[in-house]
Order: C-alpha cells, then sequence, then structure tokens
C-alpha cells in the first residue's frame, strides 16, 4: 500500500493542473448534492412543522349520521330520492373508553380530548362566525404547543376565559383583558374575558379560531360532558396512517391521520424526494465518469513509466493499486472541499434568502450524518472510477510500454 499511494500521489502531482481540475469537478458535484439534499430536507421539515403545528397527527371524531332509505314491511326497500342528512354537533359515544383505546395504540404518544363546533364571536355590533373550540391546554399544548403561539397576553385557559387569533382579534376591536361574547350551537351564550392572543402562522386559523376550557364549550355547544374529536400525536410521522387504519379496524372508530388530510402535500414531499434521488444519481455518475476519463488518459500518458515500474519489480496488483489510490485520494479530497462548499451556501441560504416579511425563510444545516455519507459516497465513486484505467495499467506489457 506504501508503494501505491507513494506513485499514486507522484502522479498526481505531476499532472498538477489535471489533477486540479478533477478535484474541483468533484468537489463541485458532492457540493451541488450535498446542497440540495441538505436544502430539500431542511425544506420538507419545515413544511411539515408548520402543516402540523396546527392539527393532530390523528384524528378520531364521531361518525357522521347516515339518511337510509324508507322500508315496508314484508317487501324490499321502495325505491324514493334519499336526500343527504345536516350534520349536527354530536358527542364521541364513551369518549372516555375512546380516549384510552387511542393511547394504547401503538406509536401514539399523546392525546387530548376535543370539542368543537360552530360558533359567533360578538363585541359590540362587530360580529364574526368563529369555530368555538374546548381543550384541557395541558393535554392538547403536547399536540399542537398552542401555548408556544400565544404573542400576547397569558398562555391560559380559566374559568370565563378564552384565547383568540390575532386576525379575529382585530376584526372584534379587542385586546388582552376585554371581553367577548361567544354564542354555541347548542343555544347558550356566554361572556369571556380574552386572556390572551395566538399566531398559528395561518391568517384563516387566527381569523376563526377561539379556544376556551372544555367545560365551557360542552355547554355553549350542547354536549354537556361530551367531546366531539379525540386528537393524537404520534412518535413515527410518516406512519400515522397505520395508526389510523388500527384505530378503524381494531376499535371501529373514525380516525384519519393527517397524511389523509393533506394528500396533495403528501405527495409534493414525495415528488421532491423522488428528484432529489435523481439528481444524486445523475451527478455522481457524472463525478465517476470525469475521474475515470482522467485516470484513462493519465494511464496513456505514464505508459512509460508505468513500464519502468513494472520492468524493475512492481507487480500488477501494485500497478492496479496504484490507480486505485488515486480514485480514492481524488474522491476523498474532493468530497471534502464539497461538504465545505455545500455548507458554505447553506450558510448564504439561511442567512440572506428573505422571505415576503423580511425575515429569514428557515435555517438549513448540513447534518454530520449527511456528510459523512455523501463523502464516503464520493469515496467509494472514485475507487469504482478508477477500477477501469486500474486494470488497464496493470496489463500494460513492461516492454512495448518502454519502447512507446
Amino acid at each position: 500500500m506504501g508503494f501505491s499511494i507513494t506513485v499514486a500521489l507522484r502522479f498526481l502531482r505531476e499532472g498538477r493542473f489535471q489533477s486540479l481540475l478533477i478535484i474541483i469537478g468533484v468537489a463541485a458535484g458532492v457540493g451541488v448534492v450535498a446542497y440540495i439534499s441538505a436544502l430539500i430536507e431542511g425544506l420538507q421539515g419545515n413544511t411539515i412543522r408548520r402543516t402540523l403545528g396546527t392539527q393532530a397527527h390523528v384524528v378520531v371524531r364521531a361518525p357522521d349520521e347516515a339518511a337510509l332509505p324508507s322500508r315496508v314491511a314484508g317487501e324490499e326497500a321502495v325505491a324514493r330520492e334519499t336526500q343527504a342528512r345536516a350534520q349536527r354537533t354530536r358527542s364521541l359515544d364513551n369518549w372516555r373508553a375512546v380516549l384510552a383505546a387511542v393511547a394504547a395504540t401503538p406509536n401514539v404518544s399523546a392525546v387530548a380530548p376535543v370539542a368543537i363546533g360552530a360558533g359567533l364571536a360578538v363585541r359590540g355590533e362587530a360580529g364574526r362566525a368563529v369555530s368555538i373550540t374546548g381543550v384541557e391546554l395541558a393535554s392538547y399544548d403536547r399536540i399542537v404547543a398552542l401555548s408556544d403561539n400565544v404573542v400576547r397576553g397569558a398562555a391560559r385557559l380559566g374559568p370565563g376565559e378564552t384565547l383568540i387569533g390575532r386576525q379575529l382579534a382585530e376584526d372584534l376591536g379587542v385586546g388582552v383583558g376585554d371581553r367577548v361574547n361567544l354564542r354555541g350551537t347548542g343555544g347558550s351564550a356566554d361572556t369571556f374575558t380574552v386572556a390572551g392572543l395566538f399566531d398559528l402562522g395561518n391568517r384563516d386559523l387566527n381569523r376563526r379560531t377561539v379556544y376556551v376550557t372544555l367545560t365551557s364549550a360542552q355547554n355553549l355547544l350542547g354536549i354537556a360532558g361530551g367531546v366531539t374529536h379525540v386528537y393524537a400525536r404520534v412518535a413515527d410521522l410518516f406512519a400515522a396512517d397505520r395508526s389510523a387504519a388500527r384505530l378503524r379496524a381494531g376499535a371501529g372508530l373514525e380516525a384519519e391521520s393527517w397524511m389523509e388530510t393533506n394528500s396533495q402535500l403528501l405527495s409534493a414531499l414525495n415528488a421532491q424526494t423522488m428528484s432529489t434521488r435523481l439528481i444524486r444519481i445523475f451527478t455522481s455518475l457524472v463525478v465517476i465518469l470525469g475521474i475515470a476519463s482522467v485516470l484513462v488518459v493519465s494511464v496513456v500518458q505514464k505508459r512509460k513509466e508505468i513500464g519502468i515500474l513494472r520492468a524493475m519489480g512492481a507487480t500488477r496488483a501494485q500497478m492496479t493499486g496504484v490507480f486505485l489510490a488515486q480514485g480514492a485520494i481524488v474522491g476523498l479530497v474532493g468530497s471534502i472541499l464539497g461538504v465545505a462548499l455545500a455548507a458554505g451556501m447553506l450558510w448564504v441560504f439561511s442567512t440572506f434568502v428573505r422571505g415576503a416579511d423580511g425575515q429569514a425563510l428557515f435555517t438549513v444545516t448540513l447534518p454530520l450524518e449527511m456528510a459523512l455519507t455523501i463523502s464516503a459516497g464520493a469515496l467509494i465513486g472514485g475507487v469504482i472510477a478508477a477500477v477501469a484505467p486500474a486494470r488497464r495499467a496493470a496489463q500494460l506489457d513492461p516492454a512495448q510500454a518502454i519502447r512507446l
């Protein structure tokens, strides 16, 4: 190995310009692969965090009410037009048992009971249709982290208190400490004090969502002691559909995962992942072909030197090792430079690329595991690219090579 590495370094130094060009090419290829991979991974992670920051991973709800055709005793069903039934606010039957069943499902890490229904928020002459959401803040925070999104006031929900979105507060002209009248579909109404304002990153949600205690929502919606949904958080995001399917099959519940709710988002993420893989594959092929072409030219240029070394006693295995070592050195140096280039480009992106609000879009870093994986791939690619030139060099006849 010592002989092969020494000769490989000598050959690379003799063709400095040629060696420099191929190392730059490898660095550029590795930099592109590392930059695109980290950027897409960061983009997908940021998109998922923003999307799932305001919703549960799995939602269990009461089944929809269906209108059935009427039947006549002793006869077949009468053929009549059957209209869809208007859905009302319904509570989950035996919801505490449902809550326990969801919590016991594999992959589920947190659960929370929720009561949701339509309502009206009124302040003076201003009124807005809202979604009244009753929660137990401590358990709900483990699903949606509502407290982290409170931008003004206190993140608390006591009796007679409410949390409302920034846009709804602007529409109603209220602030922290003001009072708002809420009217639910159950026919009840009550006045609440605004304990805080939240910003979920979605103007529509900020405009129509109102949080109150679970008991208050039950009274407003006319479902005393009941809940309409059970929210669940899962440990493995991309196994949420399997958890929902298990709940539907085992417990007979109406369960929907975030993957079903956001099917278009999931399709876009899969398309991005596939595009990234294609970029990796073709960039790697270009790098490997570039290294191979340079080493093939090196074999032609150094036929006489190879012949002399063979005549002096160098074995075929040693000559093979010389060119494999060249490929490994080029791949190693190029990968180190490429990773540094990718880290620099990611820093520039995170620092200078801004959104419409003037804030950084999101921070992207190159994970150590990804950097090591890509570097190892470049090293292996360099060795693979050197296989054909190495075999050609090893097969040269010493006498003919020296005469040429």
